[in-house]
């Protein structure tokens, strides 16, 4: 598990980045060859992550209530499964932000523009590979 973001001010706990934690887990799901329950998780997180149940509890639900895992009732518990890698939830979720924008060929411009080389490489590789 990667280092905790710093903390805000005020806060002795670190915290993490937006969405980092929400990466993680889709991981630990998509990794898994069966739907696991929070505590599962959990334990495939690692002590590394420094979670605590109840936040993977809440990262899942709102997972769930995103469309980026499904859930079924286990007992008393769910058990969750990804519905796609974390490539999959970050490129939706991009896809969803530039939906919100009228003039995406200005968004799209400053992306591009704000890569990194070798990020800038592997899309224009990408683009001419949808040519083909």
């Amino acid at each position: 598990m990667p280092p905790k973001e710093p903390s805000d001010a005020g806060s002795s706990a670190p915290r993490r980045r937006a969405g980092r934690l929400e990466a993680h887990i889709i991981t630990a799901l998509a990794e898994a060859d069966r739907p696991m329950t929070p505590g599962e998780v959990l334990e495939a997180l690692g002590e590394s992550a420094n979670l605590s149940y109840s936040t993977v509890v809440t990262t899942l639900t709102r997972l769930h209530q995103k469309g980026a895992v499904t859930r079924a009732r286990y007992g008393r518990a769910f058990r969750y499964r990804a519905v796609a890698d974390a490539a999959g939830l970050i490129a939706e979720r991009m896809n969803r932000l530039l939906a919100e924008e009228s003039d995406r060929a200005s968004v799209l411009r400053r992306f591009v523009s704000a890569l990194e080389p070798q990020d800038e490489a592997i899309l224009r590789r990408l683009l001419s590979d949808l040519d083909d």
